[in-house]
């Protein structure tokens, strides 16, 4: 029979927000995006065939008790 490990405990991070917030700041030169074309503005008209699943209609109903 092969041993299986114990889940771990969940535990803090050694670092706060703030710290992960810095070192984000602090990296960001380093980061490069590429430029994308702007995308041109669709009419309308020209959107139709989008389904949405009853499922997905209801969640986003229900996110107005969350203020969103």
């Amino acid at each position: 029979m092969t041993p299986y490990p114990a889940p771990r405990e969940p535990q803090e991070s050694d670092f706060s927000l703030a710290e992960l917030c810095g070192d984000g700041a602090r990296m960001a030169p380093h980061w490069v995006t590429p430029s994308a074309p702007e995308a041109a503005p669709v009419s309308p008209a020209l959107i139709h065939g989008v389904d949405v699943p009853a499922d997905s209609a209801r969640l986003i109903a229900a996110t107005s008790e969350y203020g969103i």
